[in-house]
This record gives C-alpha cells, structure tokens and sequence, in this order.
C-alpha cells in the first residue's frame, strides 16, 4: 500500500461537536454532534468547507502521477463523439462533440448526406461551462424546440424556446421546473411540463444549493409566446405532496398519459386524457381555469406501466406486473379490465426497452446476463421476426419515431468508445449498418481484454461482475485493482467505454472490476427487491463477496485493491469500509447517501424510501441504523476480530455544492464524524492513511458537468488511488 511522505503531516481541522443534538428514534437516543452541518448557508459551514478543501489540496499535491493522469486523459477525451441522429418533421438532428468542447453541440440537416449547420450550441450559454442543456423537445412540425436548462449541475432546470428556423430564443421562460418532461401537443401550440411552487425566497436563492423538501409536483401546459403565469395547472394532488408526474401525448396526438409515481420503486399509476374531446385544444381550458379530468386507467402503485404505441384506443405497455422480467401487454381503454400479453416475460432474461418503428415493428432489447440482446418483433402479434447481431456491451439509445422506416442504435462496450448502427425497416432481411464509428487516437482495443465471472456471495447467490485488463494478465496478487459497484433502484450498470478506467490500466497496470450486485435492475424486479429495505445489507455483502473473489483468484491483494462508487454507491462503498476496512486500500465514495435517518428530509430524498425505509418507521429505523455510513464509524483497531494494526483504506469522500439530489451535508458530517473517531479523538492514532474530501464548486450530482471538470475529478481521484495503492506510473 502507498502513503504519504513523511513530510506531509495531516492536521485535520478542529471541528465544533454540538454534544446537545442528541434525537430519540423510537426510544433510542441517537447523537448528531454535526446537525450543524447541514446548514449550506452558515458561515460556520462554509469555514469548513474552504478548511477541508485546503487539506485535500495539500494530499492531492503528493500524488506525482496526477499531471500525467490529467495530460493522458485529456490527450485521449480529445476525440469526436456522436450521438444517434434523431429525425422530426422533415429534418435530422444529433448532438455532436469535437472532443474537449465542454458539452455537445445539436446540430441540424436536411439529410443524412446533407450539410450539418448547427442548431444549438450549449458552450455559448456561459463561459465556464457550467451551464448545461438538461432535456429538449421539439415541436411535432419541427419548428420550434423547447430547451431545459440548468445551471451548476443542479437538477433545477428553466425551460426556454427556440426558434428553429432563425436560432433565435423567443420570450418564453418557464422557471422552477424540475423532474420534467416536455411534451408537446400535436397542433404546436405549446407543450406539457412539471414545476413545483416557486420558494418565498426566490428573488434571492441560489437554486441547487437549499436542501428543504421538493413536495407538491404539478402538471401545466404551456401556450408559446405567453408569460408562465398563464400556464394551465393540468393537475396537482395535495394530499400527495410527495408524488411525482409524468407526461406524454402519444404519437397519434390524441391522448395525453399521465404517470403517477410515490417514489422510486418501477410501480406507477396511470391516468389518460383523451384530447380530441377539446374543441379547440388546450384553448378551450384558458378562460375555464379548469384542470383536465383525466380517467384512470391504473389507480394503484402495484406495477410499472411504460407506454409503447396506442392504435385508437388499443394500448400497448411494458410492464412488471405479474412479471418481474417485465412483459408487453394490451388493453383497449373501452374494456380496460381485459389485458392480453402481447410478448410474455422471458424465463431468464429482462425486458429492457421496446420501441415501435415503421409503424408495426418493435425493436426489442433484454439484457441477458448483464449482456444486450437485439430483436425485431411484430407490433400486432409480438412474434419475434428477427435477432440481430451484437458483441457483449450496451445499446445506449435507440432513436426512430413509430412512423420511421430507419432506425438508430448506439452500442458501447468496456472497449468499444461507440458505433451508430442504421438500420434499414424496408429490407426483408434487416442489417445493421455501421453509420459512424467513434475512433480514439491511442487506444488499441487489441491491448485489452474483458472477461466476466461468477462471485459466490455471502449466501451463495452468483453475482456477475466483468473485469477489464491488459491482454494476457499474470494473475499473481500483484497487481493495483478497482472495483465499483452502484446496487439499487432497480438500475443496471451495463458495459461502457471509460477514457479515464482505460487510462489507469494501460499507466499504472490497473485491473478494473465492475459488479452487478442486487438491488439494480439486470435480472429483473426480483435482484431489485433482494437488495432493499430489510435486506439493504445483501448489496454489501455482494460487493464485499466480489473483492474477496479479486483476492482469491489472485487478481489483487487487499492493499492494492481500491473502491469506487456514487450516489446509492456512494452509501455502498462508505457502508463496506465500516464493516470491513481490512478488506480495501483505497475507497473512493462520490456524492453518497450517508445518513441513513435523516436523508428523507432534504429535497428529493422522500423518493428513496421505497428503496431504504424510513427512520420515521420503527422496524425501518432498525434496519437503517445498522448500516447507516454516518452512525458506524468505529476504530478497528480496537476491533478483538479485526488484525493488530488494522486501520480504514485512505478514503475519499467527493461532493459538490449545487448537488441537489444527494446534498453534501451527507458527505460533510460523514467526514467530520470519520476524521475525529479515527484520528482528532485520541493522540497518536493509528489511523495514518488520510480521510479527505474533494468538494467541487459550480457542480452537481453529476449530470451536465462539462468536459474539463470531468478531466480534472477523474485526474484528482484516480491519482489519489494510485498513491495509496502504490501503483507507480508506466510510460
């Protein structure tokens, strides 16, 4: 394992404990010396902060190999990068990189031979880059784009307009929108959204940075060319606070699908309007003031519905209902208590995503042992007609409208940066085409290797994990290793290329690990359950199970192995480092949910319940509080079970002020409460591997970060593990 010189000597900040904040949770009294923390605005806080960022500054200043990690991997991110073109009205669109441009630029043309002119460029929205374009929707005539746009990474967006044929930005402005789609009926008068009310504060707020709770989503519409307080209030459910909506107007324009959600588990209910009945459109509710009246076609939270195509008033869904692999279904909303599966669920695989194209085709994707596969059925019948070839990675998008004859497909894999596959509905016997490749200057794919193996787990459930490495890897201990790990919310971490995981094994002879444990989606609804609430501790147990396997098969050692994860992985890593600090060198936590009682009380954090519990709940509270990263921090070393000298791996915490879906005081009072049990408690701590943050500022939970802060976190994180690590730099 590495460490620091000698010569750098961490002098953690003294740091106030309140002894006074002690809680009762249901009899048990549970101190929070660092309530304090969770204030943004409070000086105190902020003096903190600016302490912490200087002692992380002084350890990162050690770490020689990070100006060559952030030379290569900016040399290697400088490379052009498409996405799949999209067609609306009579136009394509796609979004396009150079290579270090901070976000993609949308580009527009008359043809796929045609010249490309540009649509939109983000990188001219600030000058810093921290301006990003979040969601986008054109108008069914392709005449205007409605555009959602957030400012430091926060997930609060404000929708604008623009004009496609001139470029020009109309006078609308939609505020405090968040969580939202946009949705545009089919006369281009003007689309759907969801906002919350705007805070007492507005005027003065610096939105992405208040942690107060996001409760009582609303649906509008909104008319082009008119001032927001003119929107129409669709819906709202105040005695739902918490609930969220969702909007879509189907492709035949007739009907609008409103889904209701209570928090993040993939159930929702399902409402429908049918708009035809509005004479005049949405026109008919601007002197009404009324709300829509919509009719229920799911009015409970028992299952998924996710809308594919409707003829009339035959809809097709994917859903889990019944079927925790999810299956296609139809009903006819004229006898909607008779449902007729269309394509059942699979015995072993998961139905992934289903698109209708060229009218009466699907394009079907499951996931196969964490492994796309690709198919062509028939809408009417579900029969498959066709599989089409692909190696072991990921379909990250497929674009093509139901009335398209073409279709997109954007395949990534550990070693493939990106190909856009075209592929042709007219022919009989239908091909992927290569329509662009995305090449990186340097990398050599021949160079490396991907394997994927079995982990035995704790109670002997195999859990998949691939493995990625140079070519003809000695399997001797030897060599530094990462694993990551996310496990929750029914969210499957699939293959995608990495510039900077490429970089770490190509210069420092690193071994990257990718483990799917439960509680994400690739096996189904079954994985997901199996690591949530009551039984939250299998996604530990799976993730410690996989760095014993890298152990024993010789892969790694445990000073050499270090740990990454981010948001509920964040939670995964702080939690595995607690319960087993011999096992890793290195832990890397990002943005974590590390207050396991109290993260249901800050802006989106309600919604997670459904995975975690609720510490409002008594049985819930119990089995929060065995895990909770913030409540069991202890000294190892004091541990009768644990090896004489045994300390915590050198641990970074990384955050970011406007992240407003998991707040930094998660990861604020974790480090202050890990820097004073381990080390400003008691004199001459064994405790010598650092406990560090890196707090980014204009940033968020880690959507819309444009490309050089990117560099510059994997430079700072990746130099930071291969010091511990030991691992030494190769040319």
């Amino acid at each position: 394992m590495g460490s620091l010189p000698e010569s750098v000597w961490l002098d953690y900040p003294d740091v106030r404990r309140d002894g006074s904040v002690v809680e009762d949770y249901h009899g048990v009294p549970i101190a929070d010396p660092y309530r304090w923390l969770e204030d943004p605005d409070s000086k105190e806080v902020k003096d903190f902060v600016e302490r912490q960022i200087q002692l992380t500054d002084s350890v990162l200043k050690t770490c020689e190999g990070r100006d060559k990690l952030r030379e290569k991997i900016t040399d290697l991110f400088d490379y052009p990068r498409y996405d799949c073109p999209f067609k609306q009205g009579q136009k394509y669109f796609y979004f396009h990189n150079t290579g270090l441009q901070a976000h993609s630029v949308l580009y527009v043309q008359d043809s796929l031979e045609g010249k490309a002119e540009v649509l939109l460029d983000p990188n001219q929205l600030s000058e810093d880059g921290t301006v990003a374009v979040s969601v986008y929707s054109f108008s069914e005539d392709a005449k205007y784009l409605a555009l959602g746009i957030s400012g430091s990474g926060s997930d609060w967006v404000t929708i604008k307009v623009l004009r496609v044929e001139n470029r020009m930005m109309q006078l609308d402005i939609l505020s405090w929108v968040k969580f939202s789609s946009i949705s545009w009926t089919h006369d281009n008068k003007g689309f759907f959204y969801c906002r919350y009310p705007a805070p007492t504060n507005e005027e003065t707020v610096d939105a992405g940075t208040e942690t107060n709770s996001n409760l009582h989503h609303q649906l509008y519409y909104h008319f082009l060319g008119t001032d927001q307080s003119e929107d129409i209030l669709c819906w709202k459910d105040p005695d739902n606070p918490k609930w969220l909506f969702g909007s879509e107007v189907t492709d035949d324009g007739k009907y609008l699908i409103m889904t209701l959600e209570e928090g993040c588990d993939p159930v929702n209910r399902l409402y429908y309007f049918d708009l035809s009945t509005l004479t005049n459109g949405l026109e008919d509710l601007r002197h009404t003031r009324t709300s829509l009246q919509f009719q229920k076609l799911i009015d409970n939270f028992e299952a998924q519905y996710e809308l594919i195509a409707n003829n009339g008033s035959i809809f097709t869904f994917r859903t889990n209902k019944n079927a925790p692999k999810y299956k296609l279904t139809r009903v006819d909303l004229n006898n909607p208590a008779v449902w007729t599966d269309v394509i059942p669920e699979s015995e072993k695989d998961v139905l992934e995503s289903v698109h209708c194209v060229n009218e009466h085709q699907l394009v079907v994707c499951y996931l196969s042992d964490v492994k796309y596969v690709l198919q062509i059925h028939e809408l009417d019948t579900g029969v498959l007609t066709q599989q089409l070839p692909l190696e072991i990675g990921t379909i990250s998008a497929v674009s093509g409208r139901r009335k398209d004859k073409e279709v997109f497909f954007s395949f990534t894999s550990f070693l493939t940066p990106g190909i856009i596959y075209r592929c042709d509905l007219t022919k009989n016997n239908l091909e992927l085409d290569v329509f662009r490749e995305i090449i990186v200057k340097g990398f050599d794919r021949a160079s490396f290797e991907t394997r994927q193996v079995f982990a035995p787990s704790k109670d002997g459930t195999r859990i998949p994990m691939f493995i990625v490495s140079k070519k003809d890897l000695v399997l001797n201990g030897a060599h530094p290793a990462l694993l990551y790990g996310y496990g929750g919310f029914n969210i499957s971490i699939t293959p995608a290329f990495s510039i900077s995981k490429i970089v770490l094994i190509r210069h420092f002879g690193a071994i990257f690990a990718s483990a799917n444990i439960r509680g994400g989606g690739e096996y189904g609804e079954e994985w997901h359950k199996a690591g949530c609430l009551g039984i939250k501790q299998n996604c530990f147990d799976d993730f410690q199970a996989c760095a014993e396997f890298l152990i024993r098969e010789k892969y790694t050692q445990p000073g050499k192995l270090g740990i990454e994860g981010a948001s509920n992985g964040g939670l995964l890593v702080a939690a595995c480092i607690n319960q087993r600090p011999d096992l890793f060198g290195c832990a890397l936590a990002q943005v974590g949910v590390m207050d396991m009682l109290r993260f249901h009380k800050f802006t989106i954090g309600h919604a997670w319940t459904s995975d975690y519990g609720c510490s409002d709940e008594e049985e819930q509270f119990h089995w929060q509080i065995k895990y909770s990263p913030l409540h069991n921090v202890s000294r190892p070393w004091e541990n009768p079970n644990r090896e004489k000298g045994t300390q915590y791996p050198a641990t970074m915490l990384l955050t970011a002020d406007h992240d407003d879906r998991v707040v930094p005081l998660h990861t604020l009072k974790l480090l202050a409460t890990m820097q004073y049990v381990l080390n400003k408690s008691l004199p001459n701590s064994p405790q010598t591997n650092p406990i560090i943050a890196r707090i980014d500022a204009k940033a968020g939970h880690g959507a819309g970060r444009p490309t050089k802060k990117l560099i510059e976190e994997a430079a700072d994180k990746y130099a930071f593990l291969a010091k511990m690590l030991g691992a030494s730099w190769i040319d």
